[in-house]
């Protein structure tokens, strides 16, 4: 399947992060074909609230994608996260048990955080790295050029692909078209009159 617009598929995936004396974890929701992180929590609990709630998130800032996609973790195949989903119409999508290749896009936001910020930053408590980890998906999303989008951001590309949807949706929608509201309303005008 080719993925080449916004919204068409996100994923998800959990991964831990040390500090000091333990470790906490990360769930983001990405973008598969702009690779933004649309949202983010950390937990030092692997229950599926943190999961549901950084979905929540994406949902409402970022609209609906048509396929979500993640591994078969119990905290994405609960009944608290696939009811999200289907409650918004989303279609299912649960990688091979172990098949990391499933979900490769967030399999290399892993290692590019982890080696540019975790590992490098050794953070004490979860208050640091919850103030670290937002620093570098900022910079991840908004300032990392990425080679396969032609050196562009991961944001940058997922504004400018949403623009060009919504370009191509008001063109197949006559409606859309209305070059202002008092036109509009003359042509109301003269249709009743």
């Amino acid at each position: 399947m080719t993925i080449d617009r916004p919204n068409q598929v996100w994923a998800a995936e959990i991964t831990y992060l040390p500090i000091g004396r333990g470790f906490l974890y990360l769930v983001p929701i990405i973008d598969w074909a702009s690779r933004a992180v649309l949202a983010w929590r950390l937990s030092n609990t692997m229950d599926v609230s943190f999961c549901v709630a950084a979905l929540d998130q994406a949902l409402a800032k970022y609209g609906t994608p048509e396929i979500f996609n993640t591994d078969q973790d119990s905290q994405f195949s609960s009944a608290a996260f696939t009811g999200v989903l289907a409650g918004a119409r989303i279609k299912i999508s649960m990688g091979g048990r172990g098949r990391w290749m499933d979900n490769v896009f967030i399999e290399r936001l892993w290692r590019s955080l982890k080696h540019e910020d975790i590992y490098l930053k050794g953070y004490a408590d979860g208050r640091e790295a919850k103030a670290g980890v937002a620093s570098w998906i900022a910079f991840y999303n908004d300032r990392r050029l990425h080679q396969a989008h032609g050196y562009r951001t991961p944001m940058a590309v997922w504004r400018e692909r949403m623009q060009a949807a919504k370009a191509v949706d008001m063109v197949g929608n006559a409606d859309a078209l209305t070059t202002c509201p008092q036109q509009l309303q003359q042509t109301e005008s003269l249709a009743a009159g």
